[in-house]
Order: structure tokens, then sequence, then C-alpha cells
């Protein structure tokens, strides 16, 4: 699972012209989910959100995290940060997961934010969204969890 964040002073997402989300302060994460990806997955990366000390602390260094500071947090779902781009002039988005697969990880991350954190507002899987922030910074940062190895994965290869 990847999520690309950015420490924002404000951020909103609205569809059709219509607001359907906004923080203050905080961090908006754009969250792709790949193939492989498991609610575990989800619930690592959410707590690497969270725990993530990007903000400023009393010395002006990024030592203070979005749950130490208490600031918004807005998911948005972008299933293009899973492309493959390192060859020819057209991402392939087979490193993705299926639609109804990403939507399910998404709405759990979701919804587990809700419970881990105070202000949490997400945009709409699926949807063509504008998203418009400003970028306190700019700081922004790519993390990524996963995907979990299979239980075939895990075996430990044959040494014959």
């Amino acid at each position: 699972m990847i999520a690309l964040i950015q420490r924002v002073r404000e951020a909103r997402v609205s569809v059709g012209g219509q607001p359907v989300a906004e923080i203050g302060m905080g961090l908006l994460g754009l969250v792709a989910v790949e193939r492989g990806d498991r609610e575990s997955t989800a619930g690592k990366l959410l707590e690497r959100m969270l725990g993530y000390r990007i903000f400023p602390d009393e010395a002006g260094r990024m030592g203070r995290s979005l749950r130490e500071i208490g600031g918004g947090l807005l998911l948005v779902p972008q299933f293009t940060l899973a492309a493959d781009t390192r060859s020819g002039s057209r991402p392939s988005f087979s490193p993705a997961a299926a639609p109804e697969v990403g939507k399910a990880l998404f709405l759990y991350l979701v919804q587990a934010a809700r419970e881990r954190h105070d202000t949490v507002a997400s945009g709409v899987f699926g949807a063509d969204m504008d998203v418009a922030l400003v970028n306190a910074g700019p700081v922004t940062f790519w993390l990524r969890t996963g995907p979990e190895p299979s239980a075939a994965e895990r075996r430990p290869a044959d040494p014959g």
C-alpha cells in the first residue's frame, strides 16, 4: 500500500464542484492499494502516517507527528500511485489492486483512521475529484508498506 503524504495548512476535495471533505492543518494522504495488500498492510500504513514525524518541534525540526499535533488527516484514493512507470510512455496499472479490492481496503483504512484519530476526512473512491491544498513547507513523503508475501512466497527456497 502506498501513501504520498503532504504536510498541509489546509486541504479539500470536491466532486462535481461540490465539497465532500476538508481539513485544516494536518496531512493529506494520497493512497493506492497494490496487489497483495491486506487489512494488516493498511493498518501498518495508517500507523506510519499517524506517527511519522514531519511537523516542527520546539527546535523547528521535524520532530512531531500528526498524533502529537492533533491535526487533520485527509485520505484520498489515488490508484495511479501504484502505476509501473519504469519503461515506455504510458503507465501500466498491473501493480494496482483490482478496483473492488482497492475500494474495500481504502474504506477499511478510512474506518481504522476514524477509530484511531479525531479528525479524519476522505475523498470518494472511483470519483473524478478535484483536490486543493496548501502544502506547508513544502513537505512531501512517499510511504509504502507491503504488499505482504503469500504463504507460498514465505516458504524457504528449495536448495536443491
